[in-house]
């Protein structure tokens, strides 16, 4: 079992913290009769933040999380600043340290899904699921098809002409369909998913560069980012364990550089 240390479970130890802080207060005042005139500093920065603290940690932990996307890997789906809504209840809460599950649900293909990255998980990391546990899935020139169905990909765009970011110029534009869910990925056409397969060579054939095919194991995802040619995904680090699943991104809250993403479902 790995052991995460990130922001929840630095919530996790406030909320002990401050919550023994109020139980001894609380306790001091009942021996005492009264509340006294002069009240510790531990009172003030303990036992008075411990009920927000703990609402902060129960609403991260049990109901949404609200994480912000420092990279581009998941253009042009997620934009760099953008802030998510993380939906907890849709796969079910995790526990701090373990990441262990009180189970509701499980990941679908096609969600975008917060994890704690395999290799460290005091990280978390956005991806798309592409490949379900005994999927065949199949790789061709950066476009994703699963269990034998033909590659369904439409082109939206070439990254030429006013109005396209600056960070899609040149860059190909597609619409991807795998399993009847519809998505919008990023590929560069010079490159065109050539990068090698590192980690899950063992569980694909690969004929050439950019083309390849892969049996998804058991209780493990295959994630890939859907800017293709920029992603640090399962081609680099491995399956996804279902035991690191964290939640499920719904939403765009707000990015501070683009107000018209705000509440932008994914």
């Amino acid at each position: 079992m790995q052991i995460g240390f990130s922001v929840n479970e630095i919530l996790f130890l406030a909320t002990l913290a401050t919550g023994a802080c109020w139980v001894a207060w609380r306790l001091r005042v009942r021996r005492l009769g009264a509340v006294p005139a002069r009240k510790p500093w531990w009172v003030h920065f303990g036992a008075e933040l411990f009920v927000i603290v703990a609402l902060m940690f129960t609403c991260r932990v049990a109901l949404a999380d609200w994480p912000k996307v420092p990279s581009g890997s998941m253009e042009p789906t997620l934009r760099v600043g953008d802030y998510l809504l993380v939906n907890h209840l849709a796969y079910g809460p995790r526990l701090p340290f373990t990441n262990t599950a009180i189970e509701f649900g499980s990941p679908q293909r096609g969600d975008v899904v917060v994890f704690r990255f395999p290799p460290d998980v005091s990280q978390f990391y956005v991806k798309r699921l592409v490949g379900m546990p005994g999927d065949v899935v199949r790789f061709e020139s950066g476009v994703v098809s699963v269990n034998g169905a033909s590659a369904q990909v439409q082109l939206l765009g070439e990254g030429v002409g006013e109005g396209v970011a600056a960070e899609d110029r040149g860059q190909w534009l597609l619409r991807e369909t795998v399993a009847g869910r519809s998505h919008t990925i990023k590929v560069n056409p010079f490159v065109q998913g050539r990068a090698p397969l590192e980690s899950i060579a063992d569980h694909c054939s690969e004929p050439r560069a950019g083309s390849w095919r892969c049996v998804v194991p058991p209780g493990q995802y295959l994630m890939l980012g859907d800017n293709r040619d920029n992603s640090v995904d399962s081609r680099s680090w491995g399956f996804l364990p279902h035991e690191q699943v964290y939640g499920k991104a719904v939403r765009v809250l707000f990015n501070f550089s683009d107000w018209s993403r705000a509440w932008m479902p994914l």
